[in-house]
């Protein structure tokens, strides 16, 4: 472990081993979660299909083709994260005595609220006319979604995606098992949100929690109708802005009572 912190990454050869792991790691949990939900939990759910997954065919092919390039991006973005952590020139920090105890689940909090704010704007904004066709067609043509669709996107996208976390990091503190929390928070999320399937239970779309809260036939609503629902992982831009969808409830219950 310390001649990981004590190695030089900004060294060309060190920089392209590091990376090559983290495309490596990036893909593979890619591959992992989508795969466990896709082919190992949806006989959970049987009937709550929103499309036919098992007719997809080579667009899933082409999904993982475009995953590839998303997770060497996301790679590259990390490693650049690291070699600044490496300068001093991150808000990232090890040791728990730094901050208070209490500041641990408040700092996930804090951003997770500003990863939403973020990409529920820029969402909207890649749904502008110009806009649209350079950066967000790619991960629309998944109009039925599933599980491998969470990291089908243009390469411009894909960056956009990437750099709101280095960047909250350059200034909010964040102890590193928060960081990995919120990667796995991050990588659950948008595997679900595109499962094709729904996981909650009746009932969800109305509790006074769960309302709150993105899943699958929401995010459908969004791939479908393309004008609605453009949250990440909570609805509460979509309820304050007038972008949700106004039929979802309904449809949530349709698809969960059958």
């Amino acid at each position: 472990m310390n001649d990981f912190f004590a190695t030089d990454y900004s060294q060309p050869g060190n920089f392209l081993v590091l990376a090559g792991i983290l495309f490596f790691i990036i893909f593979i949990r890619y591959i992992v979660f989508s795969g466990l939900f896709h082919y190992g939990l949806r006989r959970f759910f049987k009937g709550r299909e929103m499309h036919h997954l098992d007719e997809l065919g080579n667009r899933t092919l082409r999904e993982m083709g475009w995953s590839v390039l998303t997770s060497l991006i996301f790679a590259c973005i990390g490693m650049g994260l690291i070699i600044l952590w490496q300068q001093g020139g991150t808000a990232l920090y090890l040791n728990l005595s730094d901050f208070p105890l209490w500041y641990l689940p408040v700092s996930l909090l804090i951003y997770l609220v500003l990863h939403e704010t973020y990409y529920y704007w820029v969402h909207r904004w890649m749904h502008l006319p110009k806009v649209f066709p350079l950066v967000h067609r790619v991960h629309h043509a998944s109009h039925e979604t599933n599980a491998h669709t969470s990291f089908s996107f243009h390469p411009l996208e894909s960056l956009l995606q990437a750099i709101i976390i280095p960047v909250l990091l350059l200034v909010i503190p964040l102890h590193t098992s928060m960081l990995l929390v919120l990667l796995v928070i991050m990588t659950l999320s948008g595997t679900i949100n595109h499962l094709g399937y729904e996981i909650f239970p009746s009932g969800w779309a109305r509790h006074p929690l769960g309302r709150w809260i993105i899943g699958a036939a929401h995010h459908d609503r969004h791939h479908k109708r393309f004008r609605y629902n453009y949250g990440l992982y909570f609805t509460f831009w979509d309820r304050w802005m007038g972008t949700e969808d106004p039929e979802f409830d309904d449809y949530f219950e349709e698809i969960t009572r059958r």
